[in-house]
C-alpha cells in the first residue's frame, strides 16, 4: 500500500513538472492577458520564461508611424508673390484740361505709376463791364500718378501732382470809342482819339496736387490688352491770378476830362481794383474738377 501511493506522488510530481514544458513548447497565442501570465508565473516558480521566438517580429513602437509620417511630409512650398503685368501701357484720353497721353508701368501687383500730358485750345469774344475781350483759353499741362488698386480690380485711387501747370486764359480787351466802360463800379467814356485798349491774362499755379478716383487699369492684371479707364477728381491748382493792363485814355461819362489810363493813378486803383473782382468771381476755380474718359492699350 505505501508503495502505491507513493508511485501516485511520484506521477503527480512528474505531471506537474512537464506541464510548462508543454505549454512553452505549444505555438503562443497572439494576444496573451496579462493576468493568465501573472497566474502561470505564480503557478510555477522559478521557471524561465522562454526567449521570444526568433521569427516572431519585434512588436513595432506605437509612435514610430507618427515620427516616420512628420519626417516624410514635404516642407510647405515658399509664398511667392503674383506675377507683374507687362512692363508698360499707353493711353489715350479726353478730359476737362483737355486731349491727353499717358504711359503707365506697374510697381507692385496692386499699383502703377503714371505719367501724362494734356492740351487743348479754345478762342472765344466776351465782353465784361463793358470791356470787349478776345480771350484765348490755353491748356497745357504734365501730370503723374501713383495708382493704388485696393482690391486688385480696376477701382483705383490716384493721387499725383501737376509737375507742370500751363493752363491759362490770355485776352485783347478794347473798349471801342465813345463806348461806356465801368472799372471798379466807376463808369467811363472810351476817348474818340485814343480808345482804351490793352491786354488781360488769367494765370494758375504753376505746380499743383491732383486727386483721382475711378475704374479701369491701364494694365489689365489679366491676359486683356485692351483697357477703357474712367476717372474724376479734382486740382488744387490755387484760385486764379488776374492780370490787366489797359492803355488809351478815359474820360468821364460826358466825354470831357479825359486822362491817360497807364499814368492816372485814379484810374489805375480803379483797375487793380477790377482785377481783384475777377479774381473773386473765378475763386471757385482753385479746385478745378477733372473728369475724364480714356482708351488704353498694354503691350
Amino acid at each position: 500500500m505505501r508503495q502505491f501511493v507513493l508511485l501516485v506522488a511520484v506521477s503527480v510530481v512528474s505531471v506537474s513538472n512537464l506541464s510548462p514544458v508543454r505549454a512553452w513548447g505549444q505555438s503562443a497565442p497572439a494576444v496573451v492577458a496579462n493576468n493568465a501570465s501573472s497566474t502561470e508565473d505564480a503557478a510555477v516558480p522559478g521557471t524561465a520564461k522562454p526567449a521570444a521566438d526568433a521569427g516572431q517580429p519585434a512588436p513595432a513602437d506605437a509612435s514610430a508611424p507618427a515620427a516616420n509620417a512628420a519626417a516624410v511630409q514635404p516642407a510647405p512650398a515658399a509664398a511667392t508673390s503674383r506675377p507683374l503685368p507687362s512692363r508698360i501701357a499707353v493711353g489715350v484720353k479726353f478730359s476737362l484740361l483737355g486731349a491727353g497721353v499717358e504711359v503707365a508701368t506697374p510697381v507692385t501687383y496692386k499699383t502703377n505709376v503714371r505719367v501724362g500730358f494734356n492740351a487743348f485750345s479754345y478762342g472765344r469774344g466776351f465782353t465784361n463791364d463793358g470791356i470787349n475781350y478776345d480771350a484765348n483759353l490755353r491748356f497745357r499741362s504734365l501730370e503723374t500718378h501713383f495708382d493704388w488698386f485696393p482690391f486688385a480690380g480696376g477701382f483705383h485711387l490716384s493721387p499725383g501732382l501737376m509737375v507742370y501747370n500751363g493752363n491759362q486764359v490770355t485776352a485783347n480787351a478794347a473798349v471801342a470809342a465813345g463806348q461806356q466802360f465801368t472799372l471798379n463800379n466807376v463808369n467811363y467814356v472810351s476817348s474818340a482819339a485814343t480808345p482804351v485798349s490793352g491786354t488781360g491774362k488769367i494765370d494758375f499755379n504753376k505746380v499743383a496736387p491732383t486727386f483721382l478716383l475711378g475704374w479701369g487699369n491701364l494694365l489689365p492684371r489679366s491676359q486683356r490688352h485692351f483697357s477703357v479707364p474712367f476717372e474724376f477728381g479734382v486740382v488744387v491748382a490755387g484760385s486764379p491770378k488776374t492780370t490787366l493792363n489797359l492803355a488809351g485814355f478815359a474820360c468821364d461819362t460826358n466825354g470831357a476830362n479825359c486822362q491817360n489810363v497807364a499814368t492816372n493813378s485814379a484810374i489805375q486803383s480803379n483797375v487793380v481794383a477790377q482785377q481783384n473782382k475777377l479774381n473773386n468771381d473765378m475763386s471757385f476755380f482753385k479746385a478745378y474738377p477733372v473728369i475724364s474718359l480714356g482708351f488704353g492699350y498694354k503691350f
